[in-house]
């Protein structure tokens, strides 16, 4: 077969934390930070009471549906219960039901405030969400720096997020001077806690040698640890080096197995791929 040439893309994605539980994804910090929702009888009236751990229970069955119906208003009343309180973990809630509209009309500014609220007590997911907002504009102007500071906050605590989010800073420029081997630091950083998109970026750097030395076997260990979680871009860079005898034997039934998986999650250049494969 005629060897392809095909060009390798890097997408940068930037997630907020979401509110709902873990999926199962290698995206943990995700998660709800608290006690697993269990309900019990006697729940409601120690949230009643005042009991903020109780309260943050609640909301969290109401958000689930565990016990109770599932009722993101009432997670919502139960958070902010707790929130004004001063609980850091429901402050960051708070702020991210309102940045996603679930219980309360979407509002950044009024999640942004939480996410202060939190961050300022240290809560490493309330950081990397107020880094977010910094770096993207929503909820408050945009500032690289300000992401950059608070990215630096969470990652320091092993916030993978934040750790690769800051790694792309690094790597941008954004926020502070470009600096790839600050990045790399950053990236490993969150590719040894198994964060796709970062192992993906290890990948990229080894196989193309820009800020390391090029090393194909390292990109294959680093793709192939992203692919086997299904992240679509190193499924594709993966069938590249395959293709291309790129740190492994060259085999292009194998490519097409790896380029077919990215190409099935949507990804436009392994369905470009796939079509030349197929002819097309």
């Amino acid at each position: 077969m005629k060897q392809l040439v095909i060009f390798l893309i890097a997408i940068i994605t930037i997630m907020m934390a979401s509110c709902s539980s873990n999926n199962g994804s290698n995206e943990s910090n995700d998660a709800i930070e608290s006690e697993q929702a269990v309900y019990s009888p006697d729940l409601p009236a120690k949230a009643e009471a005042g009991d903020v751990r109780a309260q943050i229970s609640l909301g969290r069955c109401y958000e689930d549906g565990v016990g109770v119906n599932q009722d993101y208003s009432e997670a919502v009343k139960w958070y902010t219960m707790a929130a004004n309180q001063g609980d850091k973990l429901a402050q960051c809630n708070l702020g991210t039901c309102y940045a996603f509209g679930r219980g309360v009309a979407q509002d950044f500014s009024e999640a942004t405030k939480w996410f202060i609220k939190s961050a300022e007590q240290g809560y490493a997911r309330a950081q990397y969400n107020l880094g977010v907002a910094y770096h993207d504009g929503t909820g408050v102007s945009q500032n690289y720096s300000e992401a950059v500071n608070w990215f630096t906050k969470a990652a320091e605590q092993g916030y993978i997020e934040a750790q690769y989010n800051l790694g792309i800073c690094y790597e941008k420029g954004r926020g502070v001077s470009q600096n790839l081997s600050e990045a790399m630091t950053w990236f490993t950083m969150s590719a040894d806690q198994n964060y796709a998109p970062a192992q993906g970026k290890l990948g990229y750097y080894y196989l193309t040698g820009e800020g390391v030395g090029q090393n194909y076997s390292e990109a294959v260990n680093w793709f192939t640890r992203a692919a086997e979680q299904g992240y679509a871009e190193a499924q594709y860079n993966l069938g590249f080096c395959y293709l291309n005898g790129y740190g492994v034997t060259q085999d292009y039934t194998e490519a097409e197995t790896w380029i077919r998986r990215a190409a099935e999650q949507g990804h436009p250049i392994a369905i470009e791929t796939l079509q030349q494969f197929n002819g097309n």
